[in-house]
């Protein structure tokens, strides 16, 4: 945790307004679309001159970029944190329920899907974007193979593919089944069961007892 007491008011005041600065953009973003969305709607959602934005950041794009690897960490956060509780509670679980307990917590609301699709489809369009897309994307699945690796160990469970692989998949398959979800009209309980339900399948198919 940072020491605030030790950081100059002037960083803290940069950082926060850094912070406003991202969830503006990423209710703007998720409301009228990358594309659409502008450095003055930003800036009026979050308070803040133009001034003030472009002493954050380069450009729109950076923003976008700044974005995404927030959205991968605190995804990255709320699933690590939960594969600690279950490995603190001991209690055994079915590969399934494993992985559903593991990435409900990190399911996305309508912004959250629509955020995420938008900065996908725009990295199809845009090397630089792209690079960091892929980039941090690997980085989260690698990382939560490390976790699925550890929690294996802790269940007694084998993945019947390497761990980042079967992370990938997992992972592929809950971002898209949330965003036909969303297609559908569900509301979030309804999002949430069938996420849980499909990944949940999936697991149970690819991992065998140790």
């Amino acid at each position: 945790m940072t020491d605030t007491t030790m950081t100059p008011p002037a960083v803290r005041g940069r950082e926060r307004t850094r912070a406003l600065l991202l969830e503006a953009a990423s209710e703007v973003f998720a409301e009228v679309g990358l594309d659409a969305a502008s450095v003055e709607a930003i800036c009026e959602r979050a308070g803040f001159t133009r001034g003030a934005f472009y002493s954050n950041f380069e450009s729109k794009e950076e923003l976008m970029l700044a974005l995404t690897t927030q959205i991968a960490e605190q995804k990255m956060a709320l699933v690590t944190q939960r594969a600690r509780e279950l490995q603190e509670a001991g209690v055994q679980l079915a590969p399934s329920e494993l992985v559903e307990r593991m990435l409900d917590v990190a399911i996305d609301r309508r912004a959250g899907i629509l955020l995420t699709s938008e900065i996908r489809t725009r990295a199809l369009r845009d090397p630089r974007l792209a690079e960091t897309y892929l980039a941090w994307q690997a980085g989260i699945v690698e990382r939560i193979g490390v976790v699925v690796a550890e929690l294996g160990r802790v269940y007694g469970l084998k993945p019947r593919i390497p761990e980042p692989e079967f992370a990938r998949v997992i992972m592929q398959t809950w971002e898209d089944t949330a965003a036909t979800a969303h297609m559908e009209g569900l509301d979030f309980a309804a999002m949430c069961a069938l996420v849980n339900e499909r990944t949940g399948r999936l697991a149970a198919a690819l991992i065998d007892p140790a």
